[in-house]
């Protein structure tokens, strides 16, 4: 996601084309979750667009459709896979991983199918796993199967940390819309990669957002500290401040490891004049 109708005019310019958005988005993050591919695959000039916006090291997660994960869940998705793979090809290092998230009735029975389908997957991709069965979390036996599937095929398991957003009940109509439909998610931090994704879910006021994530801070520290390069995504129910969350989050990291890079500076909203 890189547009959003509360950045319009106030963190990004307004109006822009097509051709544009993307570049100011990444003025702001050098990541982006890619959920508009699970509806539908994109065509290749619209992923061209893409990668003519961003730098090669610009991050994108980007989701595999539905027909493959959710409708046919993973059997017999060759054609749905192979065009896929296809129309992203001109994203190139941009592809940081490809995003299996996997619906909630996939449960540890079906990690056989998850394993023969990561087996068959073109090794020029890196691969993240998201799942939301309670089981994987709360059945040792049913993680570490899990994790021996992934770990096997060099895949990353993503966690969705909803914790903090349900710890009190809902105070605005995008909460209350979240609460509904956000699956409650056990805390899971532990990497299987160097290349671990976090997804985090904090509320649309700033201070429970931040008291939140203090753990995330303290894991993703240590995580570049052993050499890892985490990506992080902060979301809140309306995102209305999810790019000047996402830097928060970063300054903080940056503070307790001074090395990692700044984030890029902000296109601004207003053009620069001389007076």
């Amino acid at each position: 996601m890189w547009t959003h109708k509360a950045w319009q005019g106030r963190l990004l310019a307004h109006p822009l084309s097509a051709h544009e958005r993307l570049r100011h988005y990444a003025g702001w993050c050098n990541a982006v979750e890619g959920n508009t591919t699970f509806y539908a695959t994109p065509a290749r000039e619209t992923v061209a667009s893409w990668a003519q916006q961003t730098d090669p090291a610009f991050r994108f997660v980007i989701k595999l459709p539905k027909v493959i994960t959710h409708e046919r869940r993973l059997a017999d998705v060759d054609q749905p896979l192979h065009a896929f793979l296809d129309a992203i090809a001109p994203l190139g290092p941009r592809a940081h991983a490809l995003w299996i998230q996997l619906p909630g009735s996939f449960a540890p029975t079906d990690v056989p199918v998850l394993a023969g389908f990561l087996r068959r997957l073109p090794t020029s991709h890196r691969y993240a796993v998201e799942v939301r069965h309670p089981a994987f979390f709360d059945d040792p036996r049913a993680t570490r199967l899990l994790e021996g599937a992934l770990t096997a095929a060099t895949a990353e398991w993503i966690p969705f940390d909803t914790t903090a957003f349900f710890r009190s009940p809902p105070t605005s109509d995008a909460e209350r819309d979240a609460w509904a439909k956000k699956p409650r998610m056990p805390l899971r931090s532990r990497a299987l990669t160097d290349r671990p994704i976090v997804r985090y879910l904090g509320r649309d006021a700033t201070a429970p957002t931040v008291e939140g994530w203090q753990h995330w801070v303290d894991v993703t520290a240590e995580w570049l500290r052993e050499g890892r390069s985490p990506t992080v995504f902060i979301h809140t129910p309306d995102n209305a401040d999810a790019p000047v969350l996402a830097r928060r989050f970063h300054d903080d990291v940056r503070a307790r490891v001074p090395e990692l890079a700044a984030l890029p500076e902000p296109i601004p909203v207003e053009p620069l004049t001389l007076f």
